[in-house]
């Protein structure tokens, strides 16, 4: 395996519930950051500049929204999937039954061997997410995908009654959020972001078009 990895893969990088994480998903998740290493020489799933930081920045990232899905999720719902950040990262870690959508063919390949290898509970659709044959489910999630007005047009089709939505975002959270409320009324929960210091994640439920 790659060293950089276990050598930050220290408590202190993981959010509040690292306690429930077991050794076997350390091991599954060390696995899927080293072929993602691999697979990042021959195509773009991360920038160059993020193979040493993957844990931190992209990883760990992702599983600090374990500890926001609502209990009882057991099937979600992940937009413009890329490397597998949020979706195939939650789905290793948590055991629910995750639907990746992404279109780029080359990622949707690696997307399909990162499953296999660790396991992931995960269904991989290489499609454009407008056109996806893919069922609602009680949670969607996204990063780094479109701003929030657009992001809830390509989600709201895939969020059942009663169904939340995660999207972690950036500096311009705020913006996002009073441009998408011209369109759109729904329960917004803000959380500071762990691993950002201007970061944000969106726990959007109740969305429904103004």
């Amino acid at each position: 395996m790659s060293a950089p990895y276990k050598e930050v893969f220290h408590v202190e990088h993981w959010p509040s519930g690292r306690g429930d994480v077991s050794r076997e998903t350390q091991g599954r998740l060390e696995q899927f950051a080293d072929l993602l290493v691999r697979w990042n020489v021959r195509i773009n799933l991360v920038s160059r500049a993020d193979t040493d930081v993957i844990w931190g920045r992209h990883v760990v990232d992702s599983i600090q929204l374990v500890d926001l899905i609502p209990s009882g999720t057991n099937r979600a719902v992940d937009l413009g999937s890329g490397a597998g950040f949020p979706g195939l990262v939650l789905a290793i870690v948590t055991g629910i039954e995750f639907d990746l959508i992404e279109s780029d063919q080359r990622k949707a390949a690696f997307l399909r061997e990162a499953a296999r290898v660790t396991g992931a509970p995960a269904r991989i659709h290489a499609t454009r997410i407008e056109s996806a044959n893919v069922a609602p489910a009680m949670l969607v999630t996204a990063r780094a995908l479109a701003p929030l007005p657009l992001l809830l047009d390509l989600a709201h089709r895939f969020l059942l009654p009663g169904a939340v939505a995660l999207f972690p975002k950036g500096a311009e959270a705020d913006r996002e959020l009073t441009e998408a409320g011209r369109t759109w009324n729904m329960h917004v929960e803000r959380f500071q972001s762990q691993t950002a210091k201007e970061g944000a994640i969106l726990k959007l439920s109740e969305v429904v078009r103004g």
